[in-house]
């Protein structure tokens, strides 16, 4: 389609250029005329004519007023065509979009969508889970791979932005804008428009890291800290590194890691032991990890622990063993 928009107009420009030389040379018009003179005969409006006529200049009229008439019809017809494929195509985005926004609850809002943001949808996409990007440069949602319909166009600072993208039904917002200060406005605004919202965001400098919890981040992460931690860590132990790394985090294949809530696997509130659940014959997922209601975390719990409404395990486990546990305990 764009290239017959080229096409239209570059034909366009031709038979204006090809007027504006011919009765120039032929009429020996001054420039101002002959464009005068190409225009009122390629738009048939029929003015006053310039000049005397002469059987060149009659028959070089001739030639233009078919010329034009082949050229306009062609030019009117592919610039038609466009802007209402164009609208039609915008139109079909925009209600794809309010459709899925109208379903959107419990889910995670990503603002921006550069390395780190890329990085987190495909990690939500890995775990299917819902997600809504806000994104300000339409040109990268337009070179994005993602269906339209999960963009929200805008400035992820605007509170208006973030009441588009059903803030006040999200459960997580992640910030991964380049600058710290954006960040920073984002994380105040969220925080004002839904008071039990998770927001984890993105820092540069550690300067900021103290001021984007002050303002209401509940986890604040530095890229560049954590990728020479990594780099460091593969010096010293590089065995335990590359294996943390070969897990396979809710793909198809290899070792997932999943968090599982007390209220997620029971309807009641009355006490579990770690023993009671017998996960392990079951499901086949073995318990790791156990984080108890005030936030305590234990490695490697013993089979007497006890599992009380607001605990959460961490259970590792192949897709299939995970996907048994999700089954036994109805969890989606």
């Amino acid at each position: 389609m764009r290239n017959k928009i080229t096409i239209a107009i570059s034909l366009l420009v031709l038979i204006l250029l090809v007027g504006c030389l011919g009765y120039r040379f032929i009429l020996e018009l001054s420039w101002v005329d002959s464009l005068y003179m190409t225009v009122i005969t390629i738009t048939t409006v029929g003015f006053r004519e310039l000049g005397t006529a002469s059987p060149e200049s009659k028959l070089f009229t001739i030639f233009l007023l078919l010329t034009s008439v082949i050229i306009l019809g062609y030019s009117v017809s592919v610039i038609s065509e466009y802007l209402l494929f164009k609208n039609s195509v915008s139109a079909r985005r925009q209600r794809a979009q309010l459709k899925y926004l109208k379903t959107m609850e419990n889910h995670i809002i990503v603002c921006g969508y550069g390395r780190n943001g890329r990085q987190a949808v495909i990690r939500l996409q890995d775990f299917k889970r819902d997600f809504v990007i806000i994104e300000k440069q339409q040109e990268v949602i337009d070179n994005s791979p993602l269906d339209h319909k999960y963009f929200v166009h805008g400035n992820a600072n605007e509170d208006e932005i973030l009441q588009r993208a059903k803030i006040e039904k999200a459960s997580v917002l992640i910030t991964a804008l380049p600058d710290d200060a954006d960040n920073l406005f984002v994380v105040l605004s969220a925080r004002q428009l839904n008071k039990g919202l998770k927001i984890i965001s993105r820092a540069s400098e550690d300067t900021s890291y103290k001021k984007l919890k002050l303002a209401g981040a509940d986890n604040v992460i530095l890229p560049d800290q954590i990728g020479g931690q990594h780099m460091a860590s593969l010096v010293v132990s590089p065995d335990l590194i590359e294996f943390w790394d070969n897990l396979n985090y809710g793909g198809e294949d290899g070792v997932n890691l999943e968090q599982i809530s007390f209220e997620q696997m029971f309807d009641d509130k009355e006490n579990r032991s770690m023993i009671d659940l017998n996960l392990r014959q079951e499901t086949g997922c073995t318990i790791i990890g156990y984080k108890s209601p005030d936030g305590e975390y234990v490695v490697n719990p013993s089979p007497d622990t006890a599992i009380v409404p607001g605990s959460k395990i961490i259970v590792v486990g192949n897709s299939n063993q995970i996907a048994q546990l999700q089954k036994s305990y109805r969890i989606h």
